[in-house]
């Protein structure tokens, strides 16, 4: 699957297209297939994002992941703590970035 990633253009927080808006979380976000190029066109247009481009990602029972460790940092958060992921009660969510 192909989803679209961005920046929040007021407060710089990782998004993820949704398919009708932007989520701050990751497993909201809507496989965009070839239509990517226009999401970031609009979306950057109306400057509701910055710095957006399409990132390869797989999708399971568990969510969304995506390809790119980068990604999933991004997604997800630091390796180095527990306390710094987007889930850091999740004691699984450091796998989830590696």
């Amino acid at each position: 699957m192909k989803i679209v990633t961005a920046n929040d253009l007021k407060s710089g927080a990782v998004i993820w297209w949704t398919g009708v808006g932007w989520s701050l979380d990751v497993n909201e976000a809507a496989d965009v297939g070839d239509d990517g190029a226009k999401v970031i066109a609009r979306e950057e247009g109306a400057q509701n994002a910055v710095s957006a481009y399409v990132i390869d990602a797989e999708k399971d029972e568990q969510g969304v992941r995506p390809a790119h460790i980068k990604e999933r940092i991004r997604a997800f958060g630091p390796t180095v703590r527990l306390d710094l992921t987007v889930k850091p009660a999740d004691a699984n969510a450091v796998n989830w970035v590696i």
